[in-house]
């Protein structure tokens, strides 16, 4: 039976290499390769990973095409459902997604999807196709940030014949594809600036420079402007901090101030002038994801970095794939620690991080046994940097200045399943409306917001006609 073969292998850069530069560290199938993996798929009549991906893609459809060498319909199925497939194939958790759910991984090790995916995504940038735009219906709509929310909602509405508006804040497109995830994970120029092109090739235009709440208003959008609707998907950017001494020190940044300078400032090529500060030692605090990309952009830029987290390694959210890219590179890992102080010297610079040990109690209400304090167990860990990788909340500024939308305790925009605001003619997805969450997470809220969004303004128009 096909599931009795082994996955194929994906090549990886080696670690004493990758660890000191930039360069991706998966290199993804070739087509022999990708072609036999193709092959495990058993093709099911209840296919469980297109119930397990958030923005529906038919997964064994594209597979067969793939395993029958017809790469163009293989790419085809895709693009019924996800504009970056290339860029999804790279960052989705698919180990908890389509793969979590594949039926081959019941007994053995499921089916590569995301490899297979990004196979083909690349494979399709090769081509350099210019799709034919949708007929235009005579609609705009105003999409708020250019990050995987903002893509898919665009893209779905450009199809649909919508005239659609992408307004960013920052001076690239891409959001957080672009900012908050590491080249070596993501290459920017290779994959993310094509795959943008991909949706631009639809009819969307991007306006950069653009603060939606100080250059322009939700407001002015919808009444100034003509815009038939608004999404907002302008993410989750504001960092958290632990509130503890010595986090105003020199020294101690958010991962997110860190990654952007890192990845949209070139702050890792010595031939741009914007320097960043990483010193001997880097401590990440967080066992996210984006703990991750900042412990390992660190370690690149020349620092020894050690991870500090105050569960086991069994309870890390990070991505397995990640931790163990991250071990191979020589990242220090301390887990059941917690910070109580960032330590600093007299010209205001960091020296170290006091923590103390934990031990993991009952359950709290995400699931995850708690971690509790060892009385008396305080120890110092020295450094030159600490990073803050800590979760994020929304930005307030477009909230506070758009009557009528409401906000949750949390500080994110109230919507419903369908991305539905408590203003008229206002959606909204993504991080801005769940928090920090991921990238396939986000595309997924942003399709269905498209779908609200045409058929909110079909509504309207079938009423003007009556």
């Amino acid at each position: 039976m096909a599931n009795r073969i082994p996955r194929v292998p994906v090549r990886e850069e080696d670690p004493a290499k990758r660890a000191t530069d930039f360069g991706e560290v998966c290199l993804g199938y070739d087509l022999q390769e990708a072609t036999l993996e193709a092959s495990r798929c058993l093709h099911c009549k209840n296919p469980r990973c297109v119930a397990a991906c958030p923005v529906g893609i038919a997964i064994p459809y594209f597979i067969a095409a793939l395993h029958e060498g017809d790469l163009q319909r293989a790419a085809d199925t895709i693009a019924r459902d996800s504009s970056l497939p290339s860029i999804c194939g790279r960052v989705c958790p698919q180990e908890t997604q389509c793969e979590g759910a594949c039926v081959v991984g019941i007994k053995g090790e499921p089916v590569a999807i995301g490899k297979l995916e990004r196979f083909v995504g690349d494979w399709k940038l090769a081509q350099n196709a210019a799709p034919a735009p949708a007929p235009r219906n005579g609609h705009r709509v105003a999409v708020v940030g250019s990050g995987p929310a903002g893509l898919a909602c665009a893209s779905d509405l450009a199809k649909a014949g919508y005239d659609v508006t992408v307004f960013e804040a920052l001076h690239e497109v891409g959001g957080v594809l672009v900012y908050g995830i590491p080249e070596f994970r993501l290459p920017k120029q290779r994959i993310v600036a094509r795959e943008i092109e991909e949706v631009k090739k639809l009819g969307v235009v991007f306006e950069t420079d653009v603060v939606v709440g100080r250059t322009v208003t939700v407001d002015s959008l919808l009444d100034e402007e003509g815009y038939d609707a608004v999404f907002i998907g302008s993410g989750a950017g504001l960092p958290r901090f632990m509130g503890i001494p010595g986090e105003n020190l020199n020294g101690v940044v958010s991962a997110n101030e860190f990654l952007t300078r890192a990845n949209l400032m070139h702050a890792y090529d010595a031939s741009y002038d914007t320097p960043i500060h990483v010193g001997r030692r880097a401590v990440v605090v967080g066992g996210g994801n984006v703990a991750m990309d900042a412990v390992r952009t660190a370690r690149r830029l020349g620092a020894e970095a050690t991870i500090v987290y105050r569960r086991s390694e069994k309870e890390l959210p990070a991505r397995a794939e990640e931790v163990h890219h991250a071990k191979e590179e020589g990242i220090a890992f301390r887990m059941l620690a917690n910070p109580v102080e960032v330590l600093g010297d007299e010209r205001g610079w960091v020296t170290g991080l006091r923590c103390v040990e934990m031990e993991l109690g009952e359950p709290d209400a995400s699931g995850r046994r708690s971690p509790v304090e060892k009385p008396g167990s305080e120890f110092e860990i020295a450094c030159d940097t600490v990073i803050m990788a800590l979760g994020t909340s929304p930005n307030p500024l477009i909230a506070s200045t758009t009557p009528g939308l409401e906000t949750t305790r949390r500080g994110c925009i109230e919507a419903d399943e369908a991305g539905a605001t408590t203003r008229e003619g206002v959606f909204a997805g993504g991080d801005a409306v769940t928090g920090a969450a991921t990238v396939i997470l986000a595309m997924g809220a942003g399709r269905k917001a498209a779908q609200a969004i045409d058929a909110y303004i079909r509504g309207k128009a079938d009423e003007g006609r009556r």
